[in-house]
């Protein structure tokens, strides 16, 4: 058990003494005595234990109540893209030539075209400028213009969800999403200064360091740092202020500062230059002419698996995405939530043609789940990630839904995305060297008042369960959240002892 309330020590001692009951609708008495001594109401708890392939769950309390799922939205979203796109499926970005090439210069813009590569990390994104590099162009004499028109999304700030616009889970889906505008900075104190790095190092984000050196201990929210994004004239701003204590050596944070074409042509700028390239223009944003959309059909493929033409032609490079199989294990045993909501808006575009929107996202989204008999009636999908407070989902159709992933032909990718107890992502501190450790595939999910896992349970004599915990209870994010759902992994657990 954590530490959060040490009077449940006691009660972790009979939790593997549950017995073996085939179907109960009331929390089993070591689960009940966990949320009594929590004072967590039983009315705010719901819980679904199945074995694989059983015609009835083993334990079933209060299932159909809808209830916010926090990121254990995820798994809906994960299992809909991979039966949809296939584990195979991945993400093109083009970069066109708007102007001729002779000699290795292009006399007009190069054009980058995103549709929504949701890993378009900073390797990838060099792969991507080195492709276009080893087309044979090594000076743009215009703009890096940004093509965004595959997504056609709402209006929608970062900071709606909590305040927050600049985390890093806040982030909005963009077709040309670079390195999750990700900016990390590092301070360190250098006498009564405290000195700032920014990692990457980009020549278009502009900082104001106005921090002082405070004696005292290495602690506090953000250790006294005030972020703020100051609005553009010209470059990206970001005004730093507070004080700083003396009792820290070094601290970092990590924040989306820039806006996304910013960001993606800071980073190419950066890239084209160590490749030896050059480029007079800035950016902007525009749209690929229509008579320059070219069909793929018969374009050579590098060692890499990326596509090119020569420079003589107007697209001069695509790059290809890490296949989806591999990228649904960082959406889910990491919970992030952009790559999430690419994913949706992907299913959406390629079930009913681009441009890519929520809206047929979520209709993509629906009829995959009816189509393997999961049952919709009450679900309430919005943000994909979870990241939202008028999400539901029951217990009964998360389990649903975990047998049906079970049943289909890419089950290994779907529970090979799942954290590890014990072991890696989201869980990876939970039953560290215990019995349990690496015998739970789970998703965990947390929002304020909220506090949800699922997944399935390997027992000591190999029996195979989905487990289903949703906790909607006031501070349920705070401990006892978790400590209802590690009483109820415990009992399925001990089911097979």
């Amino acid at each position: 058990m954590t530490s959060y309330f040490p009077r449940l020590a006691l009660l972790c001692a009979v939790c593997l003494l549950a017995p073996i009951i085939p179907v109960q609708a009331s929390l089993p008495q070591p689960v009940a005595r966990i949320a009594n001594a929590l004072e967590v109401d039983h009315a705010h708890v719901s819980v679904w234990v199945q074995e694989l392939g059983a015609s009835e769950p083993m334990l079933a309390h209060l299932p159909d109540v809808p209830r916010t799922p926090a990121s254990t939205m995820k798994l809906v979203s994960s299992f809909a893209a991979l039966q949809g796109l296939g584990p195979a499926y991945r993400w093109q970005t083009e970069a066109y030539a708007l102007g001729p090439v002779e000699n290795g210069v292009l006399a007009g813009d190069l054009l980058l075209r995103g549709q929504g590569d949701p890993y378009l990390v900073r390797e990838e994104f060099w792969r991507l400028v080195q492709g276009i590099r080893h087309s044979g162009i090594s000076r743009i004499e215009g703009d890096l213009v940004f093509d965004g028109s595959y997504y056609q999304l709402p209006a929608e700030s970062p900071g709606d969800f909590d305040g927050r616009p600049d985390r890093i889970y806040n982030l909005l889906p963009h077709p040309l999403l670079v390195n999750f505008n990700a900016v990390r900075f590092e301070f360190e104190p250098r006498g009564r200064q405290v000195q700032v790095r920014t990692e990457p190092v980009l020549r278009n984000i502009e900082v104001h360091n106005r921090l002082q050196v405070r004696p005292g201990a290495c602690a506090g929210y953000q250790r006294g740092i005030a972020l703020n994004v100051l609005e553009p004239p010209v470059r990206d701003r970001v005004l730093l202020e507070g004080s700083f204590p003396s009792g820290c050596r070094q601290f970092a944070m990590t924040r989306s500062v820039l806006e996304p074409e910013s960001y993606a042509f800071g980073l190419f700028e950066k890239y084209w230059h160590q490749l030896g390239g050059e480029i007079e223009g800035q950016w902007r944003q525009g749209r690929l002419p229509a008579t320059l959309q070219i069909a793929f059909e018969g374009l050579a493929e590098d060692d890499n698996g990326d596509e090119f033409l020569g420079a003589r032609d107007a697209l001069v490079h695509v790059h290809r995405s890490r296949p989806l199989g591999e990228l649904v294990r960082l959406v889910n045993k990491y919970s992030n939530n952009v790559m999430t909501r690419h994913l949706e808006l992907t299913l959406g575009a390629e079930r009913f043609e681009p441009p890519a929107t929520p809206e047929k996202g979520r209709a993509a989204t629906l009829e995959i789940l009816r189509q393997h008999g999961i049952d919709t009636t009450t679900m309430v999908l919005d943000n994909p990630s979870g990241l939202s407070r008028s999400a539901r989902l029951s217990a009964r159709q998360l389990g649903q839904l975990l047998q049906a992933a079970w049943d289909t032909p890419f089950m290994p990718e779907f529970v090979a995305s799942l954290a590890l107890a014990g072991l890696d992502g989201t869980m990876h501190r939970r039953f560290r060297d215990r019995p349990e450790t690496g015998r739970m595939h789970l998703k965990t999910g947390t929002l304020d008042n909220v506090s949800a896992v699922a997944g399935y349970v390997h027992t000591p004599t190999n029996r195979r369960l989905i487990v289903v915990v949703l906790v909607n209870a006031e501070n349920a994010h705070r401990g006892p959240g978790e400590e209802i759902q590690d009483a109820v992994l415990r009992w399925a657990f001990a089911q097979g002892s």
